[in-house]
C-alpha cells in the first residue's frame, strides 16, 4: 500500500509515524503546491490523508486529490460540518472526521469518572465502552439526571457576575420593602389585606403611603417616608442591572438551562471546536456543564448560546474563576484550550483550587508536552493529535475505528471486534528533513529544493 498524507501538523507527522510502522509506503506532503501534488499524487497511490489547518485548505486540497486522482480513498480532517456534509455529497469516496469528534468521546468517558472508556454520543441512545474479564464491551448508558436536573435549573435562581448581583441586589430590596410595608400595614394598622397591598404598592412606587395619615400613626408616616427614599436608590439600582443585562451580549441567564449549575457538574476550560462538543455531548448526557472562555468574541460563542450552554467569560487559570463556577463542589474539570501550556497552567490552578476534583487536561500539540510523562501526575491526559492520527492510520486502511481512547500511554483503536495499541507519542521526521533541504537549497541555490520531500 502507498498512501499520501498532506500537512504539517503534530497530527499529521503521527499519522505518517503510524502508516510507516505498519510497513505503508507513505509520501509525506507539508505544505505542498499544487505542481507539488500532482507529481506525488499518480496511479500507484491508494489513499491520501488531509491533515491541515484551516478548512477551506483542507477543502481545496480535498477536492484537488480527487480531480488528480478519481476515486481515489481520502481520509479528511474537517471541523465545520456544513462543509464536512457538502464534500461528501460531492465526494461519495472521502470519509471526514472531525478531531473534535473523534476524542470527545474518550474525554467524555474521563469525566464520567465511572470507568467508563468512552462514549458514543452520536448513537439515538448513548452507550458506553467498557471493559469487562479484559474485553472491550458496549452496554447502555444510564440516563443522566436529565428531567430533575431540568426542574432544578428551572427552579434556581443564579447570581454569577457582579452586574447580575446588582441587579438581584435590586430587585430583593424592593420586594424586602413591599412586604416589610404590607405587613406592618395589615398587622399595626388593622388594615384589610387589599388595601394593605394598595397601600405597599404606593410607597415601592414612591407616590406615597396613601390615607394612612388619618390614623396618626406618625411613626408610620415617618417609616414610609423612609422606606420610599430607599426605593429610590433601589430602583436605579435594578433598572441599572435590566439595562446592563438587555443591552450585554450575555451567554449566562438567571432562570433556565443557561444558567450555571451548581453541583456535580463538569467546569470545561475554553470554548474552541473540542470544548464546545464536549459541552454539547455532556449536555445531550444529562450531565451539568458550565464553560470558561476568556474571549468575548470568540465565534463560538453563538453556537453555545444556541446550545443553551451557559459560558462564563475569565480566565480559567484565575481562583476566583474557579470558585465563581462551583469548581469545588464539580464532577471533574476539562482543560480543553487550544494551547497545551494554556491547559497546564489551568491544571496547576484547579489543583489548588479543589484538589479532590478530577482533571481531565489536553496536551500533545507542542513538542516539549509530548514527550514528558510528568502531566499524568497532574491529571488524565487526552491527546487530541495521537487519536486523531490513530483514527485517521484506521481509516486509511479500510476499516473505520467505532472509537479511540488514551489508554497507558497510548491510543487504543476499537474497530468493534478487536482493540489495536497504537504508540501514541512517535512522529516522523519530515518537517526535520525538510528544514535540513530548505537549508541545503540556501547554501546552493543553483538546485531547486522548494518541492517537499
Amino acid at each position: 500500500m502507498r498512501a499520501l498524507v498532506i500537512g504539517d501538523l503534530e497530527v499529521a507527522r503521527l499519522t505518517c509515524a503510524l502508516l510507516t510502522e505498519r510497513g505503508v509506503q507513505v509520501d509525506h506532503l507539508l505544505q505542498p503546491s499544487d505542481t507539488d501534488l500532482r507529481a506525488t499524487l499518480d496511479g500507484t497511490v491508494d489513499a491520501v490523508a488531509v491533515l491541515v489547518r484551516g478548512d477551506v485548505t483542507a477543502l481545496r486540497y480535498a477536492l484537488l486529490a480527487e480531480h488528480l486522482r478519481p476515486g481515489v480513498r481520502l481520509v479528511v480532517t474537517l471541523f465545520d460540518r456544513t462543509l464536512s456534509e457538502q464534500l461528501l455529497r460531492v465526494v461519495p469516496n472521502c470519509e471526514v472526521n472531525s478531531p473534535a469528534d473523534i476524542a470527545v468521546p474518550s474525554i467524555v468517558g474521563a469525566c464520567l469518572q465511572d470507568g467508563t472508556l468512552a462514549v458514543d454520543v452520536a448513537a439515538e441512545l448513548p452507550r458506553r465502552l467498557v471493559r469487562e474479564a479484559g474485553e472491550l464491551r458496549f452496554r447502555p448508558l444510564a440516563p443522566g439526571p436529565s428531567a430533575a436536573g431540568r426542574r432544578a435549573v428551572l427552579g434556581r435562581l443564579s447570581a454569577h457576575d457582579d452586574a447580575t448581583r446588582i441587579l438581584l441586589f435590586g430587585l430583593l430590596g424592593l420586594l424586602a420593602i413591599f412586604a416589610t410595608d404590607w405587613i406592618l400595614t395589615a398587622v399595626a394598622l388593622h388594615r384589610s389585606p387589599g388595601d394593605a397591598l394598595y397601600a405597599a404598592a404606593r410607597v415601592v412606587t414612591t407616590v406615597g403611603p396613601g390615607d394612612a395619615d388619618v390614623h396618626g400613626r406618625t411613626w408610620y408616616l415617618v417609616l414610609a417616608s423612609v422606606f420610599m427614599l430607599i426605593t429610590v436608590i433601589l430602583t436605579a439600582i435594578f433598572t441599572a442591572g435590566v439595562v446592563n443585562r438587555m443591552l450585554s451580549d450575555r451567554s449566562l441567564a438567571l432562570l433556565g438551562r443557561r444558567s450555571p449549575p451548581r453541583r456535580d457538574h463538569v467546569v470545561v476550560i475554553g470554548l474552541g471546536q473540542v470544548g464546545l462538543r464536549l459541552a454539547i455531548a455532556l449536555r445531550r448526557l444529562g450531565v451539568g456543564v458550565v464553560v470558561v472562555e476568556r474571549d468575548p468574541t470568540v465565534a463560538n460563542l453563538r453556537l453555545a448560546r444556541a446550545a443553551r450552554i451557559p459560558v462564563v467569560i475569565g480566565h480559567g487559570e484565575d481562583l476566583a474563576v474557579l470558585r465563581r463556577v462551583g469548581l469545588n463542589r464539580a464532577r471533574a474539570l476539562a482543560a480543553m484550550a487550544a494551547f497545551d501550556l494554556d491547559n497546564v497552567e489551568v491544571a496547576i490552578a484547579a489543583r489548588a483550587a479543589a484538589p479532590q476534583v478530577p482533571i481531565v487536561l489536553r496536551a500533545g500539540e507542542d513538542d516539549v508536552i509530548a514527550e514528558t510523562r510528568s502531566l499524568f501526575r497532574i491529571g488524565e491526559v487526552c491527546d487530541v493529535s495521537a487519536l486523531t492520527a490513530a483514527a485517521v492510520a484506521q481509516s486509511m486502511a479500510g476499516s473505520p475505528p467505532v472509537a479511540v481512547f488514551t489508554h497507558e500511554h497510548h491510543a487504543i483503536v476499537f474497530d468493534g471486534e478487536r482493540e489495536v495499541a497504537v504508540t501514541a507519542d512517535r512522529r516522523c521526521g519530515c518537517s526535520a528533513a525538510a528544514a535540513r533541504t530548505m537549508a541545503a537549497g540556501a547554501r546552493n541555490p543553483e538546485i531547486d529544493y522548494t518541492a517537499t520531500p
